[in-house]
């Protein structure tokens, strides 16, 4: 699984990179290193809302927030692999 964090301007304010922060502890947490792999993308198209994360390249484009972020891998990452 391949998942992409916007590093853009407008999701690097809103805390992208606590977002990345927070799913490299969850990765390790849930020892799913050799299943998911985190990367780093500019601009998918969802500037005006939360950070902008892809699955798999899905077109399905998640608005995330420091917040947010632990439930989403736990909810929603976890119960795809």
């Amino acid at each position: 699984m391949v998942l992409k964090v916007c590093v853009g301007s407008a999701c690097h304010i809103k805390g992208s990179e606590q977002v990345i922060q927070i799913l490299q502890k969850c990765i390790k947490e849930f020892h799913m290193e050799d299943k998911i792999v985190l990367k780093a993308s500019f601009c998918l198209g969802k500037c005006t809302e939360a950070v902008s994360v892809t699955v798999d390249e899905g077109k399905q484009v998640f608005s995330l927030s420091p917040q947010n972020t632990a439930d989403f891998f736990k909810n929603i990452i976890k119960k795809v692999i």
